[in-house]
């Protein structure tokens, strides 16, 4: 699922490659080099005045510019005597240039990353700070941000990372002009979806619309129901190594609703053959064909870039619906939470990094973001988002998430490229009808 955005322009092209930036290849390129040739003890990529900071070099790179400009002003940099220097780095090269400079003299003292996984190597090879304690003791870090997006980077239940981006969450969103000509309301229980689901399909309209062919808009179906099924808990067993996680019947159950979803007809006869990529899908729902679509937070910037008058006249959304019975609160969220900033332990000036990533708390930090059409994940934005390009959405987004007992990291970005791409092997055998929910879970409980 996506993360760290080079900037949504409407192109069909635009959320596969924010996606998968931060999935794919980087597990295999962050264990490479890592081990057996670090950088000196002591030495960071800027010197001990200067500190070197690694971005990812997309169009929101000017958030983080004006921040480093800010903190070089401020007092905190005077007090910690030292300064920042951003390196901004073009999307195609940052993976492979942070692993080469991590496994050398001139590692980074403060870098870019997508948290879970994305940084399993670095905390692997001690070339990543455990933050938990120095958050804790920290009122600026501890209050600054929403805790389940503070968390959702987790590795083990530590802090390596300070959300430094937008969020970006799971969201079901509805034609609205659909649903009003059916007389339909947003579905708050799985029974209601079932139902709408029966009346949409009397009416010739597809229920929802998914690009089957990617793969990964199918796991967010997964992600969501053993989420409301089983609670967060089940995941992060998985994620934390436990491989025996994938048999809790929660997973099991999930994979079952997935089948009956298909059997039934709920994604239409040919989603396999249909791309989110190359706007398929978006184009699917935003021409009535089909009435839902469970997409990121992205599916809006998307829409307004290929479809406006859908975007801003029709396109509704709202939380995923309940399961009766289900262990999972209805207010958990899953997706891509934001980024983060971590800090390489061999930094020469750790006080001037963690008070640089102490301004990522700061209204102004927030302000920027909200400018660039991002909704911050501080403590703080809530006040301002009425100047977002859409307020509305922005709040909808926002209380969502700040009212999450939960937000689960996409399970692909979790467990890192390795084993998100044989876990994607295994989803496209389930929804293809290649395996049966039981097999699913048998394969994937044998995933290394």
């Amino acid at each position: 699922m996506e993360s760290n955005r080079g900037r949504s322009t409407g192109a069909t092209g635009t959320a596969f490659s924010r996606r998968w930036v931060l999935g794919a290849g980087a597990s295999a390129l962050l264990t490479t080099g890592l081990s057996g040739c670090g950088s000196g003890e002591g030495s960071g990529g800027g010197g001990g005045d200067t500190i070197t900071a690694f971005v990812y070099g997309d169009d929101a790179v000017k958030v983080q510019q004006a921040a480093v400009d800010r903190f070089n002003r401020s007092a905190a940099a005077k007090t910690a005597k030292g300064k920042v220097k951003l390196e901004k780095i073009p999307g195609s090269d940052y993976l492979p240039k942070l692993r080469t400079a991590m496994g050398s003299p001139s590692a980074p003292d403060v870098f870019f990353n997508w948290g879970g996984g994305s940084i399993k190597a670095y905390e692997a090879a001690d070339k990543i700070v455990d933050l938990t304690d120095i958050i804790e003791n920290d009122p600026v870090l501890k209050n600054g941000f929403l805790p389940s997006v503070l968390a959702a980077g987790d590795l083990k239940g530590r802090h390596y990372g300070i959300p430094m981006r937008g969020m970006q969450p799971v969201i079901l969103f509805y034609n609205k002009s659909v649903f009003a000509d059916q007389k339909l309301q947003p579905p708050t229980t799985w029974d209601q979806l079932l139902d709408i689901n029966t009346k949409l399909k009397k009416a010739k309209i597809t229920p929802f619309a998914l690009g089957g062919s990617d793969i990964w808009p199918e796991l967010m179906w997964l992600e969501y129901l053993v989420d409301r099924i089983g609670g967060p808990e089940v995941f992060r067993r998985i994620q934390d190594g436990d491989a025996e996680g994938w048999g809790d019947p929660a997973v099991l159950k999930a994979a079952e609703m997935v089948k009956e979803l298909i059997d039934d007809g709920a994604f239409g006869s040919k989603f396999t053959s249909v791309s989110y990529v190359n706007g398929g899908a978006p184009a699917v729902f935003a021409k009535g064909k089909a009435a839902m679509h469970l997409m990121g937070s992205w599916e809006y910037s998307t829409q307004l870039g290929k479809f406006p008058d859908f975007a801003k006249n029709n396109l509704g959304w709202a939380a995923f619906p309940k399961i009766e019975d289900g262990a999972g609160d209805v207010r958990n969220v899953v997706g891509n939470p934001t980024n983060y900033w971590s800090i390489n332990p061999r930094t020469q000036n750790r006080d001037a990094a963690i008070a640089f990533l102490k301004d990522c708390a700061s209204e102004a930090y927030a302000k920027d973001l909200v400018a660039l059409g991002d909704v911050p994940t501080t403590s703080n934005a809530a006040a301002l988002l009425s100047s977002a390009p859409n307020p509305e959405y922005a709040t909808f987004q926002y209380d969502l998430v700040q009212k999450a007992p939960a937000f689960t990291l996409s399970w692909d970005q979790a467990l890192g490229d390795e084993l998100g791409t044989k876990m994607h092997t295994e989803i496209g055998k389930l929804f293809t009808g290649k395996s049966s929910p039981s097999e699913f879970v048998s394969a994937c409980k044998g995933l290394k």
